[in-house]
């Protein structure tokens, strides 16, 4: 696929975390980029891409065929993105991230979308804390029960079995993520970690911090998905890749942060531990296959995040660490809560 192509790249959840970080890359590489989302969080983060963007506002649960005019590739990151968003509304976590994902991915291949994205989860792997802890690979046995990684998982499969000579699904089971956008996230585990320690001196660790969790930086996400973009087509079609820089403990996380907070602000910070066991999630994962396949290395380390989304959050301004509008369940429980009233009252003045 040709950089500056006559067709468009469409991108669903333009307006989210990933989704506005894809879109600044797109851009750089010299895409022509067409950008769908509810906007439920705003379009703020979006004026400095104003004029090089087309944008939809529309949700993927009823999306116009207009949208795929002129669309040769689809990168779909829209949906409900984590355990609490889905613990609050599971038929809405259904609805979007499966029922919705299905039925689009339908309507690109009727509309000739050759190559469509999708991403997916590596909470798919998850086995509980007390579970085994074994590194698990693209073929490991997965058995999802929680609401958001089984929504993940079914989407995924109804997308493999998709996929023909006609049709190029590409599924990312995606590490947690770390690392700044515009629309930024204090609601993920390295993020919120660096947020509280900015705002309290404290680096809080549950369950002893003996957790497992795969990361990677937002910018190498983004890498992953336009690699699977440009890639031949025989590498990847209905292919499943993990996307993760490095697996970590929680405990062994916070001394990362720790450090890199001492190197670049000068800021002493407290690791405060809490022993007692509560239910999480815990799993490793390997990226050793889109190493090998698509070459794809990820390049950010914590540390190089850290010392990134410092300088970020100071030119953004994004330092009022209480806003709801930066943690994804507090906000969407807040826009259910005004839409009731303003069902009720017809309008705010």
């Amino acid at each position: 696929m040709q950089h500056g192509m006559e067709k468009k790249i469409l991108v669903t959840g333009a307006g989210g975390y990933i989704g506005i970080v894809l879109l600044e890359e797109l851009l750089r590489k010299g895409y022509r980029v067409r950008a769908l989302d509810t906007f439920y969080f705003g379009k703020k983060n979006f004026n400095h891409l104003r004029g090089k963007i087309e944008t939809i506002q529309q949700d993927i649960r009823n999306v116009d065929e207009s949208v795929l005019k002129g669309i040769h590739t689809v990168i779909h990151q829209a949906g409900l993105s984590n355990d609490p968003m889905a613990d609050f509304n599971p038929k809405a976590n259904f609805e979007i991230n499966t029922k919705a994902t299905i039925q689009f991915a339908r309507m690109c291949k009727k509309n000739g979308v050759k190559r469509f994205t999708f991403a997916s989860s590596a909470s798919i792997y998850d086995r509980g804390i007390n579970g085994n802890q074994e590194l698990q690979n693209e073929n490991s046995k997965v058995n999802p029960t929680a609401a958001y990684s089984l929504s993940k998982y079914k989407a995924e499969q109804a997308l493999l079995n998709l996929a023909d000579k006609n049709f190029c699904p590409v599924i990312f089971r995606q590490g947690t993520v770390y690392g700044f956008s515009p629309r930024m996230r204090y609601d993920l585990v390295v993020n919120t970690m660096l947020k509280t320690a900015l705002s309290t001196g404290k680096l809080d660790v549950f369950c002893g911090g003996r957790q497992w969790r795969p990361l990677v930086d937002v910018r190498d996400v983004v890498h992953g998905h336009i690699l699977a973009v440009e890639a031949p087509e025989e590498k990847v079609c209905g292919q499943i890749f993990n996307l993760v820089y490095k697996n970590y403990r929680i405990l062994e996380l916070a001394k990362h942060i720790q450090k890199a907070l001492k190197k670049q602000k000068k800021l002493t910070t407290k690791i405060v531990i809490d022993h007692s066991l509560r239910k999480d999630r815990s799993y490793r994962i390997s990226g050793e296959k889109i190493q090998k396949i698509l070459n794809w290395i990820p390049q950010t380390s914590v540390e190089t995040s850290i010392a990134d989304m410092i300088r970020q959050i100071e030119k953004w301004n994004y330092t009022n660490y209480s806003n709801p509008r930066y943690y994804n369940i507090e906000w969407m429980m807040l826009l259910n809560e005004y839409e009731e009233l303003i069902k009720k009252l017809g309008r705010v003045f």
